[in-house]
């Protein structure tokens, strides 16, 4: 299985490789690599596709210390660096966008392009943090529950649900020590939004009309204050728009990469 070292992570990671326009893909909470399969397999045959597990997910091996999303964004851009690659396109996934966001305003020589998928800019609501400070307490008493799997998959997955069993199983097996560990770095986030200004690349915003976890209108925002975006509306889609809805999703991406891809090579 590949891995990398960087930012004193065991980073795991696919590379479809070739000599096309570098993709790089991050992942949102709860979930790995694996959601964007249905992006790398249509888009693989034109460019080199980069999924990662970040910490605390996946078959990543981290250390136990409490990270921030720029710490992610710094895991990234190790990644970048231990594959050749100078500049790629970002594609992050509600979680994975806060990291790419991030990765702009700190190492904008590093991001070509944007394309955040179920995203935002905002900190964590209030009344989430404590929603959260509870299931990772009921993780640890009791592991995940039968009732906190159907709310994660709710929330993520909307009402889909020829994914859910296998996400749940999935789910079942990440530590109490991590769950805690994720929520605390989504819990601690910064607002960036009035930021977002600083990002000057063009940006793609996809956004499920049906997302219960973030709200359209947070979309409609990060979209108007990025100074070259566009915002694509998924209809009936939840919050991981592009593993339920692909073939909707599928095409606004690719034709954003299209008119993107020239500014994205470097390797």
């Amino acid at each position: 299985m590949p891995h990398i070292d960087s930012n004193g992570q065991r980073l795991f990671y696919i590379d479809t490789g070739g000599d096309g326009p570098p993709l790089l893909f991050s992942h949102g909470l709860h979930m790995d690599h694996r959601m964007f399969e249905p992006q790398i397999e249509a888009l693989r045959k034109d460019y080199r596709c980069i999924a990662w597990d970040e910490r605390g997910h996946g078959a990543t091996v981290t250390d136990e210390a409490p990270f921030s999303y720029y710490d992610s964004a710094d895991d990234a851009v190790g990644l970048l660096d231990a594959l050749g690659i100078e500049r790629a396109v970002w594609i992050g996934m509600s979680q994975g966008g806060y990291l790419s966001l991030r990765a702009a305003l700190t190492h904008p020589a590093r991001v070509a392009a944007l394309a955040l998928i179920d995203s935002q800019a905002r900190p964590e609501p209030a009344e989430r943090i404590e929603t959260h400070r509870r299931a990772a307490a009921l993780w640890a008493e009791h592991g995940l529950t039968p009732e906190m799997a159907d709310n994660i998959a709710a929330r993520i997955l909307g009402d889909d649900s020829a994914h859910a069993e296998q996400w749940k199983s999935r789910w079942a097996a990440s530590s109490a020590a991590n769950v805690a560990r994720i929520y605390a770095t989504l819990d601690t986030r910064d607002d960036i939004s009035d930021r977002l200004g600083e990002i000057d690349v063009p940006a793609l915003v996809i956004h499920g009309e049906a997302d219960r976890a973030i709200d359209m209108t947070l979309a409609e925002e990060m979209a108007a204050r990025l100074p070259r975006a566009e915002l694509v509306r998924i209809p009936g889609a939840g919050h991981a728009a592009n593993l339920t809805h692909p073939a909707a999703v599928n095409p606004p991406l690719t034709a954003f990469l299209a008119r993107v891809a020239g500014r994205s090579r470097g390797a």
